[in-house]
């Protein structure tokens, strides 16, 4: 039988690099909240057996027709944000059912996910306990000093740029917290908190078309992949 797994969506960050005077994960891509596609890739897969969707009070009701508007069937849950990641997935997890197994953290500003990467993530957790998308740099990655300069050239051919879903077997990840928490440690990525207290996390691969929206530019970028996305759909 299959493990019981909770999607948790953080989406009560601000979007300040954005500077377009609202949240990342209601901008508009081919018409539709972004946050539509996040949502509607974790109602194909089925894995996912319901979804947390982490926020602030202000957004929950513009979440909430995400949510019909995506045509979401599965339990869906909403429960307040923390003032940083590490504390608003701690909320979503200690929302999610009693009989979560496993949970599958992912950015709601990451709306190019697919329902098959998520299935291949959570498959991946299954046998290792812990896993993340990710893919391999391209570019030479540089390390600077604090005046500018370069000072080292890590191998690229061992560097990969991290993305979500980031899964865990719930038990490990709530005790990696409660560990943080008491080391007064506040980490900005899942797979961090967990490596830094002694936990390995199995990097699978990812898509280089599963962005998260940071900037402007990523917009251009999103929907352009979306609409190649619906070109080969209607083509099939």
């Amino acid at each position: 039988m299959k493990p019981y797994c909770s999607a948790i969506i953080p989406a009560a960050g601000n979007s300040t690099r954005m500077a377009m005077g609202q949240s990342k994960q209601f901008l508009p891509l081919l018409g539709k909240p972004a946050i539509v596609y996040t949502l509607q890739a974790f109602e194909q897969a089925k894995s996912v057996d319901e979804i947390i969707l982490v926020c602030r009070d202000e957004d929950k009701e513009q979440l909430n027709t995400c949510v019909h508007m995506a045509g979401i069937t599965k339990p869906v849950i909403f429960t307040l944000g923390g003032t940083s990641r590490q504390q608003s997935v701690f909320s979503g997890v200690r929302a999610c059912a009693s009989q979560t197994e496993y949970i599958i953290i992912h950015d709601g500003a990451r709306p190019l996910i697919t329902w098959d990467l998520i299935e291949k993530v959570t498959a991946d957790a299954f046998t290792y306990g812990a896993a993340a998308l990710g893919v391999p740099v391209k570019d030479t990655i540089k390390v600077t000093n604090a005046q500018g300069f370069a000072t080292a050239t890590p191998d690229r051919s061992t560097l990969w740029a991290v993305q979500t879903p980031q899964v865990f077997e719930k038990t490990s990840y709530l005790s990696a917290v409660k560990q943080a928490i008491q080391q007064e440690a506040d980490y900005t990525d899942d797979c961090q908190l967990m490596e830094q207290l002694g936990n390995q996390v199995h990097l699978c691969m990812g898509s280089y078309e599963n962005i998260k929206l940071t900037t402007k530019e990523d917009l251009i970028v999103a929907q352009a992949i979306l609409n190649q996305r619906n070109t080969e759909r209607s083509n099939s």
